[in-house]
């Protein structure tokens, strides 16, 4: 808290020097943050920060998954006969294709994927649960969803799930609509 009000207090002493400068001028939006801007940021960022790690290092100790390993065991978990296109993993977990080899190549070596050829395409692979992967799954999932409504859900009043809902809705779409960064 105290390290969020200094970085405020920077910013509102630079803003100032900036706004003598800008005397006369039309106004422009600040290349920075203004304080309420940074309080949001600072907010927004320290929460997803501090759950993912949380929740990432729970998951780990208790399962023996990772985030990116569950998001790839859920989705095949709920794909026709448990298998997908790697392609498709792909946009499950934001992984670039290298890293998605990578990681699949991990989970394929601890007996929770295959790699089977497509039938549909000469140089394209499926990736298939197995039992082992299953199981795993399934014994995560419940603990997740525990840490879930720890660290998320149960802390907040209903007024505030549905205030998140409608956020991350925004947020979310804006991401979406705004196509690859520059």
């Amino acid at each position: 808290m105290a390290e969020r009000a200094g970085r405020a207090e920077q910013a509102e002493g630079a803003r100032e020097a900036a706004g003598t400068e800008r005397a006369g001028r039309p106004e422009e939006p600040p290349p920075w943050l203004d304080a309420h801007e940074d309080e949001v940021w600072s907010g927004f960022f320290e929460t997803q920060v501090l759950f993912w790690r949380r929740l990432a290092q729970q998951l780990q100790q208790e399962t023996g998954l990772s985030e990116p390993d569950l998001a790839i065991l859920q989705a095949l978990l709920a794909a026709p006969g448990g298998r997908l296109r790697a392609y498709r993993l792909s946009g499950v977990t934001q992984f670039e294709k290298s890293r998605l080899h990578h990681h699949l190549t991990r989970m394929a070596g601890r007996g929770l994927v295959t790699r089977e050829p497509c039938p549909d395409a000469g140089r394209g692979a499926v990736v298939a649960l197995t039992e082992q992967g299953r199981a795993a799954v399934a014994a995560a999932l419940p603990r997740r969803a525990a840490h879930i409504r720890h660290w998320l859900t149960d802390p907040l009043t209903d007024d505030q799930r549905s205030a998140l809902i409608g956020i991350s809705a925004t947020l979310t779409a804006q991401l979406k609509g705004d196509g690859p960064t520059r």
